[in-house]
């Protein structure tokens, strides 16, 4: 039986599973020339408890910590304020990586795991691109979504009342009576009036009560 490194606490697993999802968008978005490790210290023979890509070096979860982690572990206890920035090095085959050991803190400060980044800098070039490129299915001929990139909830709400009114209002199929209704309902859906004072700038936008938001919102829910 392993002789565990350190003594996980319930608090302890639940921040490494909260990694362990994280991962799989973390993987997707990244793409195929990286290979993505999470490691648990609570046992160093057995250490990954999730990977991605992890065909590039033949691990797999409950595949042993690497030397270097272990050095660079024991780097990080020593001076918890060490920066952590990317490296360079090279596998077993002596290709080369470009990796980036990111410590994972539990309770009380200490470091229950490691997040790897390895990427494969002789993934060829075609496999990169594709993560650029959406797929032809996912290509609509609507506008696609915009993100709003805002430094104040003001300029938030605006921006998406500003869209969502026009797309309401040169959507025909909506009547004129329930254009608000409509507005308010999409703007629901965005999530818009989980911020602060979103029911009062709306009204004032669109010219009617606090209250009359407040009632569409209600019925919304109550018709989930």
């Amino acid at each position: 039986m392993d002789i565990p490194y350190i003594e996980l606490t319930a608090t302890d697993r639940q921040i490494l599973n909260s990694y362990a999802l994280m991962l799989d968008g973390l993987g997707a978005y990244l793409g195929e020339g990286y290979e993505l490790v999470l490691h648990s210290l609570e046992s160093l023979d057995h250490s990954v408890i999730k990977i991605i890509n992890g065909h590039y070096t033949g691990r797999k979860e409950g595949s042993p910590i690497t030397d270097l982690a272990l050095k660079m572990l024991g780097e990080l206890e020593r001076d918890p304020a060490r920066t952590v920035s990317p490296y360079f090095n090279k596998n077993k085959s002596g290709a080369l990586l470009r990796s980036c050991t990111i410590p994972i803190t539990g309770e009380h400060g200490r470091i229950i795991g490691l997040l790897c980044m390895n990427f494969h800098m002789e993934s060829p070039l075609s496999t990169l691109l594709q993560n650029f490129i959406p797929p032809q299915e996912n290509i609509s001929a609507s506008q696609p979504p915009a993100e709003t990139f805002s430094d104040n909830i003001d300029d938030l709400i605006l921006s998406a009342l500003t869209e969502t009114r026009e797309a309401v209002y040169s959507d025909s199929a909506i009547s004129s009576a329930n254009k608000n209704k409509e507005i308010v309902l999409q703007l629901y859906q965005r999530g818009i009036f989980n911020l602060k004072d979103a029911v009062i700038k709306v009204a004032e936008q669109l010219n009617i009560s606090k209250n009359t938001v407040y009632m569409h919102i209600r019925n919304f829910k109550n018709q989930l």
